[in-house]
C-alpha cells in the first residue's frame, strides 16, 4: 500500500514505517556525532519511551551513555490494511539500532498506570538489567485509571476561575483567531491532577524500591513544561499547571524518601508533539517562538534538548528556586521572549507568514508520524507489517 498522512483534527491516523525508522536513525546520528557522554547512567528505565522526549531520552542513554534500557509505551500494532502507530514503528527501529550497538533494549507495551504493567516491568528490569541507575518519567496520557480505586480520571485543558479569551491558530488553514475558553470545575481540575500529576511517578518509584531495583546513586527525572506568560492562561495558571505543581510536590516527596538528589523535575522547551498541538494558544506560540529561536540560532528539537540535558545540565547540577533543572533557559531568555512578545502583538492571519514559522511547525508535526523525511521513497508500496 502507498502510505500517506491522514490528518484528523490534531492527530495523524497513519504512520510510515520507513519514515519513522529514518527519524530514529537521524536522532541516533545526532547523538553519536557529539561523542560519548562521560559518567552517564548505564541501566535506564523510560516510561513513555516511544516518541518525543521519551524516545529522545532512550536514544541519548543508549548512544551517548552506552546504557541498556527497558522502555514502556502504549502503542497500536499494524494490521495488513492499517499502519501501526508511529510509536510502534519507532520502538522497532530503536531496538534494531540498539541491537547493532550491542546494547539491550527491552520494550513492554501496555498501560503504564496499571499494577499489571508495574509487575511486568519489575520482572523485566530484574532479569535484563539487575537494577536501574535512572528512571525517566515521560508520560503524556489523557486518561488514567487509578489501580487502587478503579476510578478512571480524564484530564482537561481549561483555565481556572474565569473564562479567558486567547489567540490561537488553525494549523491546517493557517488562520489566527481568538477563542474563549470556559473555566474548569473543581472536579475537572482534580481529575487533571490525578492523570498528569505526580502520584503515578511516586507509585513507580515505590514499586521499584520495594523490589530492590534501585541502584546506589539512583536518580529519577520527570519532564515538565512551564512556558512563557503568553501561554500561562491556558497552561501554567490552568488545570495543566495544577498538575505540574503536583509533580513538583512528588519530586520533593521522593527526595525526602531516597535522598536530596534522587528526584528532579526537568523543565523543557516548547516542541511540536501530538499532545501540544491540541492545546489552545500553544501552536501559535510555537510557530512564533520557533521562527525567533531559529533566527537567533537557538532552536532545539527533542533530541537536541535531551542531549544537552545529559551532556551538560545533569553534570552541572544547577537548579532553580523550586529545585528544577531548566532546559527552557534559551526559550525564556530575555532576548527571545522580548522578540516573541513584539511579534505576538502583531500576529494575524495576514502577518503569520513573515512573523512565524508555520511551515516548520507543519513539517515537525508530520515527521512525528514518519512523513516528510529525506531519502524515504513515499511513492513506493509498503507493507505496514514490515519494519
Amino acid at each position: 500500500m502507498i502510505i500517506e498522512p491522514r490528518i484528523r483534527g490534531f492527530i495523524c491516523t497513519t504512520a510510515h514505517p520507513a519514515g519513522c525508522a529514518m527519524n530514529v536513525r537521524r536522532q541516533v546520528a545526532h547523538v553519536t556525532a557529539q561523542g560519548p557522554i562521560a559518567g552517564g547512567p548505564k541501566r535506564v528505565l523510560i516510561l513513555g519511551c516511544s516518541a518525543g522526549y521519551g524516545l529522545a531520552s532512550r536514544i541519548v542513554a543508549t548512544f551517548g551513555c552506552d546504557a541498556d534500557t527497558v522502555g514502556v509505551s502504549f502503542e497500536k500494532e499494524p494490521t495488513e490494511t492499517r499502519t501501526a502507530s508511529a510509536g510502534w514503528y519507532n520502538n522497532r527501529a530503536f531496538e534494531a539500532q540498539a541491537q547493532a550497538r550491542g546494547r539491550k533494549a527491552v520494550t513492554l507495551d501496555g498501560d503504564a498506570f496499571s499494577d499489571e504493567m508495574k509487575a511486568k516491568v519489575v520482572a523485566a528490569v530484574r532479569e535484563e538489567l539487575g537494577q536501574i541507575d535512572m528512571l525517566i518519567y515521560s508520560m503524556a496520557a489523557p486518561v488514567r485509571t487509578d489501580p487502587r480505586t478503579g476510578q478512571t480520571h480524564r484530564s482537561v485543558i481549561k483555565p481556572l476561575g474565569e473564562p479567558v479569551r486567547v489567540k490561537t491558530l488553525n494549523t491546517d488553514k493557517g488562520e489566527v483567531f481568538e477563542t474563549e475558553l470556559a473555566p474548569a470545575t473543581p472536579e475537572e481540575t482534580a481529575a487533571t491532577v490525578a492523570v498528569m500529576g505526580g502520584e503515578d511517578w511516586e507509585m513507580w518509584v515505590a514499586a521499584l524500591a520495594e523490589a530492590g531495583l534501585l541502584a546506589a546513586g539512583f536518580q529519577t527525572l520527570d519532564y515538565t513544561y512551564i512556558g512563557s506568560k503568553l501561554t500561562w492562561p491556558i497552561y501554567w495558571h490552568a488545570t495543566l499547571g495544577k498538575a505540574k505543581e503536583d509533580v513538583d510536590r512528588a519530586a520533593a516527596a521522593i527526595r525526602d524518601r531516597l535522598g536530596p538528589d534522587a528526584a528532579r523535575v526537568v523543565s523543557l522547551k516548547a516542541v511540536v508533539t501530538q499532545a501540544s498541538s491540541a492545546i489552545p494558544v500553544v501552536p501559535l506560540y510555537g510557530v512564533v517562538l520557533f521562527r525567533v529561536m531559529k533566527d537567533m540560532g537557538l532552536h532545539e528539537g527533542c533530541i537536541g534538548q535531551i542531549d544537552r540535558l545529559f551532556r551538560d545540565a545533569l553534570p552541572r547540577g544547577e537548579l532553580d528556586e523550586a529545585g528544577r533543572i531548566r532546559l527552557d533557559d534559551w526559550e525564556l531568555s530575555e532576548p527571545v521572549q522580548a522578540e516573541v512578545n513584539r511579534r505576538w502583538a502583531l500576529i494575524s492571519t495576514q502577518t503569520l507568514p513573515t512573523l512565524g514559522d508555520l511551515e516548520g511547525f507543519r513539517s515537525d508535526f508530520l515527521r512525528i508520524f514518519g512523513f516528510g523525511l529525506p531519502d524515504v521513497a513515499y511513492d513506493q508500496d509498503v507493507d505496514p507489517l514490515t519494519v
